[in-house]
């Protein structure tokens, strides 16, 4: 099965298939997993085929303007207000939600872990969630939390989603995959996958144990930033994202749906799987990149860009310009400038930034920032090269350089991030972090001239 196969076979037992796939980002899809499922010409016939119920997935306002309206019209065996018990409040005591001040712990400073280390303890995906930071109101849908994920077993006859926000997925090691009421996401390193909010999904290990980071966006959804002077191509280009094509489970097995809903998590039990859309039309529905096809764009004689250049997705916020979150990848490239400081400079940062490391050297930082390890410098706070960083740097005879064996990423908010209490008690935290700044030289002597 290739990439464009749009009807992929049910089996028998009800399980679900191989995913495919169809290019594209905020397209209007059209899938369905059996032929004559989707209705043609119209939303919500008297009576769908098969049986089937028609049900609306809104992921804006129905008055949004219609370039920002977002919805898809499932097809589906039952619809997903079946369910047989009430909601009951559940604790996941590690998963936390903005506004979370830890009453122990100091946000303020520049901090640096280490990976979290894997464990054999049996962790789902929602066990496993291991939030570092928050930042915003999740009830008044802005801001974000940063998380580590730990997983070591799948989900089984459970499910999720998460009312109050969409969940951009990185993954840093082992392979998960996304059973989804839209269809099936496998997800590897070096790829990552946008859930986004109101979706129900499963999620199984597939090589494991597997470890990788979340940026929980409350705010507005993630899109594809304006290029404005660079054009029509590159950075992240629309084909290469990559939306499932319809897949379906009839299965009455006891079932939980978890949902998460203004910080808290509520359970439900149902009878069947709820992942029963056979068929599904409409422009809001997860997707999966691939890094590698990411195009960096930069400077080719002199200075270089804000790191902003390197910005895959934005969530915009009420305020132009100034993102609710921003998600950054600095991948392999070329260095090309001359005389000129090539690594990001020292500077202050009206934006907090929270950045991740999935393998390689970071070049600002050569020493400490090791794969899986997380780093967050807080809005207006001071942070840049290390010093063995500025001295090569600044030394360096100035041919064309490619960085190679390198992938970092930074999620980065305009609001402060505050570190919960894993953060800063269970988490790796390297205490001497800041000590990497203490031995910069004073070279100033009064007198002109390079030194």
């Amino acid at each position: 099965m290739n990439d464009l196969d749009i009807s992929p076979m049910v089996q028998a037992d009800g399980g679900t298939t191989t995913p495919g796939y169809m290019p594209g980002f905020g397209n209007d899809y059209e899938t369905e997993a059996l032929p004559g499922a989707l209705p043609q010409g119209m939303n919500s016939p008297q009576k769908c085929n098969y049986g089937l119920y028609g049900e609306q997935l809104s992921g804006t306002a129905f008055t949004a303007p219609s370039h920002q309206n977002e919805r898809t019209w499932c097809y589906r065996i039952r619809p997903s207000v079946k369910h047989s018990h009430r909601y009951q409040k559940i604790d996941l005591p590690y998963w936390k939600s903005a506004p979370h001040i830890a009453p122990d712990v100091t946000s303020l400073g520049q901090y640096r872990w280490d990976p979290v280390p894997h464990t054999d303890a049996p962790l789902t995906w929602l066990t496993g969630m291991r939030t570092m930071t928050t930042a915003g109101d999740v009830n008044t849908q802005v801001g974000m939390a940063s998380h580590i994920y730990l997983v070591t077993q799948s989900m089984v006859d459970s499910y999720f989603y998460s009312a109050d926000s969409e969940l951009l997925v990185v993954p840093q090691e082992g392979r998960l995959r996304f059973c989804t009421e839209l269809g099936i996401i496998d997800l590897e390193p070096k790829e990552i996958a946008i859930l986004p909010r109101g979706l129900v999904y499963r999620v199984e290990l597939l090589d494991g144990p597997a470890r990788g980071f979340v940026c929980e966006n409350y705010g507005q959804k993630f899109e594809l930033p304006g290029r404005g002077p660079i054009g029509a191509n590159c950075m992240a280009n629309r084909r290469d994202f990559k939306a499932p094509v319809a897949a379906f489970e009839d299965r009455e097995e006891p079932s939980t749906v978890t949902i998460k809903w203004c910080g808290q998590f509520h359970e439900t039990r149902i009878g069947h799987s709820p992942l029963d859309v056979v068929a599904w039309h409409g422009n809001y529905a997860p997707v999966k990149y691939d890094m590698r096809n990411y195009c960096p764009i930069g400077a080719i004689l002199f200075d270089h860009p804000d790191p902003s250049i390197f910005t895959v997705l934005t969530a915009p916020s009420s305020s132009p310009g100034t993102a609710n979150i921003d998600f950054v990848l600095f991948r392999e490239r070329w260095m090309t400038m001359e005389n000129t400081f090539r690594p990001p400079w020292y500077h202050k940062n009206v934006m907090s930034e929270m950045m991740g490391n999935i393998y390689g050297q970071y070049d600002a930082k050569p020493q400490g920032f090791v794969a899986g390890g997380l780093s967050l410098h807080n809005m207006m706070l001071p942070h840049g090269p290390d010093r063995t960083a500025f001295e090569a740097a600044s030394n360096a005879d100035l041919k064309p350089e490619k960085l190679d064996n390198t992938m970092s990423f930074m999620f980065e908010t305009r609001f402060p991030q505050h570190l919960t209490e894993f953060a800063g008690k269970e988490a790796p935290l390297q205490d001497d972090y800041i000590d990497c700044w203490a031995n910069i030289e004073k070279k100033f002597d009064g007198t002109p001239g390079e030194k």
